[in-house]
C-alpha cells in the first residue's frame, strides 16, 4: 500500500485570540502598555547599574543581565502578539514560528540558569561572607552570566531540529497565543512520532526545571540555617532583604514554569493554557523591574539621582533658550 503524499502546511494560525474586534483592541492596548514597561523598566535597571559605580557588585551585575535577557525574552513573543491582535489573518509561517519558539525557549532557560547563578551568589554572600570577595571576582561573574547564556541557547537546539523534521499536514489552527512546543506537536501529521517527542519534550523540561528548583532550594535551605544564627532581629532583617527580591522572582516565575511544563499527561483548557502562559511569558516579566526598583533602595536613591540631574539639565536648557 503506498504512502500518500503528505503536504507541509507552511504556516500556523493563532487561534487563541480574541474574535471581535472590539475585544482584540480591548487586549491590545494593556498589552501594549505591559511591554513598553517592561523595555523601559529593564532599559532603566541596566543603564542606572552601569552609571552607578557603587552599585558594580555581584548582585547587581546578575540583575543588570536579568533585565537584558528579560527585554529579548518579551521580545521573542508580546510583539507578534501584538500585531496578532491588530491583524485578520493572526498567521505565522513555519519557519517564524520555529525561530520563535527557539529564542522564546533559549531565553527562558538562560534565566532560569540566572536565577540559580543569583542564588549561589547570595548563599556566598551570606554564609561565607569573608571570602566571598575573592570568590565572586567580576571574571567569575562574567563566566557564570556567558554559561548560563550557552546553556540556555544549546539546551533547545536538539527539540527545534527534531520538530522542523516532522510533517505539519492537517489542520494549522495553533490553540496558543505563541508558538510553543507542545501546542505546535498536536499539529504533527505523525502521530506516533509526535507522542514520543511530546514524552521527551516533558522530560527535558522536568529536568530543566527540578534541577533548577533543587540547586536554589538548597541554597536557600543553607541561607536560612545561616541568618537563623544570627542573634540580632536586625541582622536577621538585613541579611534575608538581600534574599527577598530574587526569592520573590523565584516563586512568580517558576510558579508559573511548573504550572506549564510539569503537568505530563495532564491537559488544561484554552483558557487556562492561555492564562498560565500569559502569568509566565507577561506578566512575570512585567512584575520584575517593579521588584528589583521599587523593593531594592539602591536602585531607587539612584534613580531618584539621575532624575534630578535630567530635570536640572531640562531646566538648564530651557533657560537658555
Amino acid at each position: 500500500m503506498e504512502t500518500p503524499n503528505l503536504t507541509t502546511a507552511q504556516e500556523f494560525i493563532f487561534f487563541a485570540f480574541p474574535y471581535s474586534w472590539g475585544d482584540s483592541v480591548i487586549c491590545f492596548i494593556p498589552l501594549l502598555f505591559i511591554y513598553a514597561f517592561i523595555v523601559v523598566g529593564n532599559l532603566v535597571i541596566i543603564t542606572v547599574v552601569q552609571l552607578n559605580p557603587h552599585l558594580h557588585t555581584p548582585m547587581y551585575f546578575f540583575i543588570s543581565a536579568l533585565s537584558f535577557l528579560e527585554i529579548w525574552y518579551t521580545t521573542a513573543t508580546i510583539p507578534k502578539m501584538l500585531s496578532s491582535l491588530l491583524s485578520e489573518r493572526r498567521s505565522i509561517s513555519l519557519n517564524g514560528c520555529l525561530l520563535q519558539m527557539y529564542f522564546f525557549h533559549s531565553t527562558g532557560i538562560s534565566e532560569v540558569c540566572l536565577l540559580t547563578a543569583m542564588a549561589f551568589d547570595r548563599y556566598l554572600a551570606i554564609c561565607s561572607p569573608l571570602h566571598y570577595p575573592t570568590i565572586m571576582t567580576p571574571k567569575l561573574c562574567a563566566q557564570l552570566t556567558l554559561a548560563c547564556c550557552v546553556c540556555g541557547f544549546l539546551t533547545p537546539l536538539p527539540e527545534i531540529a527534531w520538530i522542523s523534521t516532522l510533517p505539519f499536514c492537517g489542520s494549522n489552527h495553533l490553540e496558543h497565543i505563541f508558538c510553543d512546543f507542545l501546542p505546535v506537536l498536536r499539529l504533527a501529521c505523525t502521530n506516533t512520532q509526535a507522542i514520543v517527542m511530546i514524552q521527551v519534550v516533558d522530560v527535558v523540561h522536568a529536568v530543566e526545571i527540578i534541577t533548577a528548583v533543587m540547586l536554589i532550594v538548597t541554597s536557600y535551605v543553607g541561607i536560612v540555617a545561616v541568618i537563623l544564627r544570627i542573634r540580632s532581629a536586625e541582622g536577621r532583617r538585613k541579611a534575608f532583604s538581600t534574599c527577598v527580591s530574587h526569592l520573590t522572582v523565584f516563586l512568580l516565575f517558576f510558579g508559573s514554569v511548573a504550572l506549564m511544563y510539569l503537568r505530563f499527561s495532564a491537559t488544561y483548557s484554552l483558557f487556562w493554557d492561555t492564562a498560565i502562559a500569559l502569568s509566565f511569558a507577561v506578566l512575570s516579566p512585567f512584575f520584575n523591574p517593579i521588584i528589583y526598583s521599587l523593593r531594592n533602595k539602591e536602585i531607587k536613591e539612584a534613580i531618584k539621582k539621575h532624575m534630578a540631574q535630567a530635570k536640572i539639565f531640562f531646566r538648564k536648557t530651557r533657560d537658555l533658550q
